[in-house]
């Protein structure tokens, strides 16, 4: 099964989001003299991302003719460890990529404040806020990421439902959701839940149909109500989505890159709760379904004070080492890397949402339409407000919620108390 690397959430967080990179051991350059900057990141080992390591290179060398850019890329389930490791030495890359949100966040204290450099940029590019902390910028998206609500419109046909026409409510999803396993076997939802990333899209996925747009707003600015009945809501429809069966079997057990998509995509389940870039997306969903069969919903209303809308933030961005030598020059090395023609081959090959708003991604069907459509009305996505340690608790909690091993309200203490303590 192809893989691309991802951003995400999943972002891992999704999410943060979680996410595959290159294969093999690590590697380590430091930040060589002066005439060449180090780059590390997971992406540009992929072949899908051959072409924009190409023109991000050339729209440097414009510029800078005489530096040499080295791109390093490293394993991602090793990324954050390795980078770590760098940062605690105080050398290592100039220039590195980062998952927007806490991943970034917990970090700034070894980057270089952008503002100053990136002004040109800022409005052409959109998701400044998820590489952002105290009004500051540390690193310049290159893609958007977020959490739509995919399904199978050739499942919905078989079971006699109309494919233009989602669920609105979530009465009406679970009476889908019925129909479909009656008509054709497969689950409601593909569900990935090994490294605990499942409740990070579950969350940004269907927390918009349960919040009201207060809860959301306070949400995002940090003043999270963890004794709400509707933030309970999210971890009470985790478990009983787990306990009467709409998840694939065996969540906990199934890695969500690729596993879980690979389900979606092999007609095992309706719907899946995907990304909007790179994997786990509309590119991989149109090759494997057809363009044509591919749905994008948001998610139903749950709780009747609730908007639903798409969560997204900036997915990936690259940042600055406090420790390069000419904060400027790998300043605007990061600029070439969210150049309009770089931004543009990464959404043509690996299928991602750039964060040039002034790009035009009428080619990528009908799904990636309903995405973008989507992105004005947006808001961030729940779980990246959180911080890594708080999501990471949050995959572990969700792990024993669906094995029963905990109590909702157990969970939500202990998550108040993580968020609490940051």
């Amino acid at each position: 099964m192809k893989q691309r690397a991802l951003w995400s959430a999943v972002l891992i967080a999704v999410l943060g989001l979680s996410g595959c990179g290159s294969a093999g051991g690590s590697k380590s350059a430091d930040t060589g003299a002066a005439g060449k900057l180090v780059v590390w990141d997971w992406k540009s080992s992929d072949a899908n991302a051959a072409n924009y390591v190409a023109k991000a290179k050339a729209d440097f060398a414009k510029q800078h003719p005489n530096v040499t850019v080295e791109f390093v890329a490293q394993p991602f389930d090793q990324y954050y460890t390795l980078l770590g490791s760098a940062i605690q030495a105080g050398k290592g890359p100039d220039v590195m990529l980062f998952n927007g949100g806490g991943q970034l966040r917990d970090r700034v204290d070894s980057l270089v404040a952008l503002d100053e450099y990136v002004a040109a940029d800022k409005s052409r590019l959109a998701g400044w806020e998820a590489f952002s902390k105290n009004n500051k910028i540390y690193a310049a998206p290159i893609t958007l990421q977020g959490h739509p609500i995919y399904y199978n419109k050739a499942l919905y046909e078989k079971a006699g439902l109309n494919p233009d026409k989602p669920a609105t409510t979530w009465a009406e999803f679970l009476s889908n959701c019925a129909a479909i396993t009656k008509a054709t076997g497969a689950k409601c939802l593909a569900m990935g839940n090994k490294e605990g990333y499942g409740i990070q899209f579950f969350m940004s996925s269907f927390g918009p149909g349960i919040l009201t747009p207060q809860e959301y707003t306070d949400w995002i600015a940090g003043k999270r109500n963890w004794e709400s009945p509707d933030v309970k809501k999210i971890f009470q429809l985790w478990k009983e989505a787990g306990d009467a069966g709409l998840n694939t079997d065996g969540a906990n057990s199934t890695p969500m890159f690729m596993d879980m998509f690979g389900l979606f995509q092999g007609g095992k389940s309706s719907h899946v709760l995907g990304l909007m870039s790179d994997v786990g997306a509309w590119k991989d969903f149109n090759e494997f379904l057809t363009p044509a069969k591919v749905g994008v919903m948001l998610s139903p209303v749950i709780n009747p004070g609730a908007t639903p809308l798409i969560g997204y933030d900036g997915g990936v961005g690259y940042g600055v080492a406090k420790w390069t030598k000419d904060p400027k020059l790998a300043a605007d090395l990061v600029r070439s890397l969210t150049s309009a023609e770089a931004l543009k081959a990464y959404s043509n090959d690996a299928g991602s949402v750039p964060a040039d708003t002034t790009l035009d991604l009428s080619n990528g069907g009908p799904a990636l339409t309903k995405i973008v459509s989507e992105i004005k009305s947006g808001k961030p996505a729940l779980h990246v407000a959180l911080s890594a340690k708080t999501q990471d608790l949050m995959g572990r909690l969700s792990q024993a919620l669906l094995s029963g091993s905990v109590t909702v309200d157990d969970a939500m203490k202990q998550l108040a108390e993580s968020d609490k303590t940051g």
